[in-house]
């Protein structure tokens, strides 16, 4: 597991987080069986190997908001940026820009509320699919492990803040500014699912590696910007149709459990970031506890699964 401030890099091991790197502007995170993959704000990338700490020279000037790590042997990594490309590096080659992400049609309608430049907010692959978060734009789609891509169908809310597979052919899950959308067709059509939800203000998503419906997400009453926006985790055993609060244990939040503060590991234990604070399940999000006071405030944690690496 890898837990990230915004200038330290922490693995868990035997139960204990351990420091792994110093470096400023850490934005996101993708762990593998073998290595692990870092984006940072400058454009750059790290790859944690072996125990050691390698930086690799991507060539890119814009901020890394989002990673997917595709393959460990040989090394092939995606990387989302702000404004919104989709570069691939390969080994120790400079990252190359997808060209057909480039070319898609309907980049001209993605924007942000505040008239800055959009980005590819987060990354979500399973076996050769991959699919790109547009923050603002909904969800493009690959078959072809980042080469070829496409809109999936529009039927979800625009404002999309994160993407996630699960371990199911096709299934998809989205939180959005709307709450929760589900496909089981990789994105050709769209559930809306929000039962039981008492905001629908959604941020982070996260799928259990063996249960694609066992989920935790969660929602707020908007954006935040220092208000206090009542923040919520909540968990679901039946792909999102019905939600329930995680109450037990679970601390209240003012602002949002943001994308990338959620996430379940390979044995199925859940995760969860609110400020500084790690917390813990062992019931699939139904209880909590408090794990670890982090040295600095939360920004990502992420867990190795398989995801067809």
């Amino acid at each position: 597991m890898l837990i990230a401030t915004n200038n330290q890099l922490f693995t868990l091991e035997n139960g204990t987080p351990t420091q792994r790197l110093a470096i400023d502007g850490i934005r996101c995170l993708d762990e593998g069986v073998r290595c692990s993959a870092i984006g940072l704000t400058d454009g750059q990338v790290v790859v944690l190997a072996n125990g050691q700490a390698q930086p690799q020279a991507t060539g890119i000037g814009d901020p890394v908001e989002s990673i997917a790590l595709l393959s460990e042997e040989p090394l092939q990594v995606l990387l989302g940026t702000e404004p919104p490309h989709v570069y691939c590096l390969d080994g120790d080659e400079p990252a190359r820009r997808i060209e057909s992400f480039d070319a898609l049609e309907c980049r001209q309608s993605w924007y942000t509320p505040w008239g800055g430049p959009p980005a590819v907010r987060s990354l979500a692959h399973s076996g050769d699919w991959v699919f790109a978060d547009i923050h603002v734009g909904s969800i493009m789609r690959s078959p072809d492990r980042g080469a070829t891509w496409e809109p999936v169908t529009p039927d979800l809310h625009a404002d999309v803040h994160q993407v996630a597979t699960a371990p199911m052919e096709g299934r998809l899950y989205a939180n959005t500014a709307d709450a929760v959308f589900v496909s089981d067709d990789y994105g050709h059509s769209w559930d809306h699912r929000k039962e039981g939800l008492a905001s629908r203000y959604g941020r982070a998503v996260a799928v259990h590696p063996r249960d694609p419906d066992c989920l935790l997400a969660s929602v707020s009453k908007g954006p935040g910007h220092g208000r206090d926006v009542q923040g919520k985790l909540y968990f679901s055993h039946d792909a999102g149709r019905t939600w329930t609060q995680a109450l037990a244990g679970f601390p209240e939040a003012k602002g949002n459990i943001d994308t990338f503060h959620i996430a379940f590991d390979a044995e199925g234990i859940a995760w969860a970031a609110v400020e500084d604070q790690l917390y813990r399940s062992e019931d699939r999000g139904e209880s909590w506890s408090a794990f670890w006071h982090a040295p600095g405030a939360i920004v990502a944690v992420a867990c190795a699964h398989s995801n067809g690496i």
